[in-house]
């Protein structure tokens, strides 16, 4: 068997990644095109997604380590700098972790990057308040090297993302530190040559970006829309071998590996024009351990979001729809917005799938099957307020009475799961409509990864859900304090299994009532 390279799990430092001989996937041609065509950077990427990767190799091409980029794009390019190789000191923010839901967390955090970065350029030590003391560093810095100053700053937003719906007062005192610390850098021009922040989100009118306006935010510009993750063509070129014996492995051919490899965890578009991207963690521990897994949704679901949507009432249903989004929505997220799609779309949740040039405005959807049915069991149960509460039935008991045409056994399995869900939390009956136990019957089916869709359009209306297998066809019109029989009158007069005329598969019209005294399904008839 051939011997493959180490794949890079886990690795954010490109020291590291260099000198141990892990698998690169060569992006310092970006990389150089970024830091001689930008000065203030944002972009913003989903979780796992290689910021700090990327931020790593801006670092150590800054400091100079010509020998860690042997071999790769950026050595020729840097042939035409006026100084090649040139060490400029670089002070670098990693605020992936810290204690900052205290009081003095992220002041502590950034007073230790500091003393680092005063240490190893021996510069003098100021026990003056931290924005003064940033300020100094800088001017002290570029004094002694001779070299402006490179600033990075990784995960700006998990200080504000921390306390998010959680711990306002604490989020308003990071977000009112951040303002008053990075401030400095607008001051401090003359002593930079390169800053650039990363993170999920961007908070437009809070944190750095009120008075820090000179950051050019690349997060949806096409030409770095390959920055990070990995391409189609990255994917062929760099892991031929892995790809061999992931086939054999799943007994598929090589074919058809990459077509299942792009069905689970690719799809995410950066940019209006961008191609899909992989997402890389996936598609590294797909390698790893050979098998076609929710690696990214095992590796833990922020709970802002889940906070997010649960304070947002949003109709999930949606999610499947690809809603629109306005382009100044997705750039400028503010908390206070009641809309959760900017915010599912940053987080990686949502990616582009459409642009409207003169409307300027963007379709969104789920990137990949990983995404789409990861967010159902992740999120899901979080959204319905039962993740503490044991499962009324298996979801695979559902399963086999959709594919076995048992429409009794399902409508056993959800009369099961009503009764244990508190859902809507807080409604009362004249709240409860449609749409909130129409959610639920959404999830359970799309969870499954059955073809389910809602407010199917015909000449004559609209169904409320439509479920298809490849042997049977269900048709459903759900009411809430009325009879089923009405709801299978609406079926027959509107048209709605017109299409499904000339169908061989076997066709079922369901009538469904659910009774907001009683918070079920009272009544279930089929035809």
């Amino acid at each position: 068997m051939e011997k493959l390279q180490l794949l890079p799990l886990g690795v954010q430092d490109f020291s590291i990644l260099r000198d141990g001989d892990y698998l690169y996937v060569d992006k310092t041609s970006l990389v150089y095109e970024l830091t001689h065509t930008q000065r203030a950077v944002f972009l913003s990427r989903p979780r796992r997604f290689g910021k700090s990767l990327l931020l790593s190799t801006i670092k150590y091409y800054f400091l100079g380590r010509k020998d860690l980029f042997t071999g790769l794009a950026i050595e020729k390019l840097e042939e035409q700098s006026k100084e090649p190789w040139a060490e400029y000191p670089v002070m670098y923010f990693s605020l992936a972790s810290g204690e900052f839901t205290e009081k003095e967390g992220l002041a502590e955090k950034l007073r230790a990057s500091l003393n680092d970065f005063e240490e190893k350029y021996e510069l003098p030590h100021d026990e003056t308040g931290l924005v003064i003391r940033f300020a100094k560093a800088l001017e002290n810095a570029n004094k002694k090297t001779g070299h402006k100053v490179v600033v990075l700053v990784d995960e700006y937003d998990n200080p504000l993302l921390k306390n998010m719906t959680v711990n306002p007062r604490q989020e308003e005192a990071n977000r009112n530190l951040y303002k008053a610390f990075f401030a400095t850098l607008k001051d401090c021009d003359e002593y930079l040559r390169f800053y650039m922040f990363t993170g999920v989100t961007k908070f437009s009118k809070v944190s750095i970006f009120s008075d820090l306006n000179q950051l050019t935010d690349i997060s949806l510009i096409s030409k770095f829309n390959n920055i990070c993750g990995i391409s189609q063509s990255e994917l062929e070129c760099n892991f031929v071998p892995y790809v061999k014996n992931l086939a054999e492995s799943c007994g598929f051919s090589e074919s058809e590996t990459l077509d299942e490899l792009k069905r689970m965890y690719d799809g995410y578009h950066f940019s209006s024009s961008g191609e899909g991207m992989y997402n890389p963690y996936s598609l590294l521990h797909c390698f790893n351990e050979n098998d076609f897994g929710s690696y990214w949704f095992e590796s833990g679901t922020p709970t802002f979001l889940i906070n997010k949507l649960n304070s947002a009432h949003y109709d999930v249903r949606h999610f499947d729809e690809e809603p629109k989004v306005s382009e100044s929505a997705l750039k400028d997220y503010r908390p206070e917005n009641l809309d959760p799609i900017p915010l599912f779309y940053q987080s990686g949740y949502l990616t582009i799938k459409g642009w409207n040039q003169r409307q300027r405005t963007y379709k969104l959807g789920f990137p990949n099957s990983e995404v789409k049915y990861g967010f159902l069991n992740s999120l899901a149960p979080s959204y319905l307020h039962v993740e503490d509460k044991p499962a009324p039935v298996n979801i695979d008991l559902l399963d086999d009475a959709v594919e076995e045409g048992d429409t009794e056994g399902m409508r056993k399995w959800f009369t099961a799961l009503f009764a244990l869900l508190p859902y809507p939390a807080g409604a009362d009956t004249e709240t409860i409509t449609e749409q909130n136990f129409q959610n639920v019957i959404f999830m359970a089916l799309t969870m499954m990864g059955k073809y389910a869709r809602t407010e199917v359009h015909s000449a004559k209306g609209r169904a409320d859900c439509i479920l298809e297998t490849d042997d049977y066809v269900y048709v459903f019109e759900f009411k809430r304090d009325v009879s089923a029989a009405e709801a299978l009158k609406q079926i027959e007069e509107k048209g709605y299994t017109a299409p499904y005329t000339a169908d061989k598969r076997k066709l079922f019209k369901i009538g469904v009532n659910f009774s907001t005294s009683e918070r079920n399904i009272t009544e279930w008839e089929v035809r």
